[in-house]
């Protein structure tokens, strides 16, 4: 298992397909002293994860239009981001932290700011 990026250091990218969730989940971070980026897809979060050298942990809903669902994602950028840590998300499908790649965390919905905050730490 790969050392992940300290919290201090990092962004967190948030991919949400919804708006007013996404922003909604941005708040929460940013109110909890993270640095948050915004993709409104999996396609649009892979861009920015290739232009960016700073982003340390993905928080990605499941369910999303495009080319690839947030799990597709993770494990992607597992692949290629070893040291990015992984928290997914979803209000229709429940995951055991376990079928997260890279020991990676699930959420569900509706969460609350330190459900996320407690993930994304935890998050290895």
């Amino acid at each position: 298992m790969s050392a992940k990026r300290p919290l201090a250091a990092s962004v967190v990218l948030v991919v949400e397909d919804d708006a007013l969730v996404r922003l909604y989940a941005v708040e929460m971070l940013e109110d909890a002293g993270l640095t948050a980026v915004e993709a409104g897809n999996a396609d649009e979060a892979w861009d920015i994860l290739a232009g960016r050298s700073d982003i340390g942990v993905l928080f990605t809903d499941i369910d999303m239009p495009g080319s690839m669902c947030g799990k597709t994602l993770a494990a992607r950028v597992h692949a290629c981001w070893p040291d990015i840590r992984l928290v997914l998300t979803s209000g229709r499908h429940r995951l055991a932290d376990e079928e997260v790649p890279d020991h990676g965390l699930f959420v569900s919905k509706p969460y609350r700011s330190g459900d996320i905050v407690e993930a994304i730490v935890h998050a290895r």
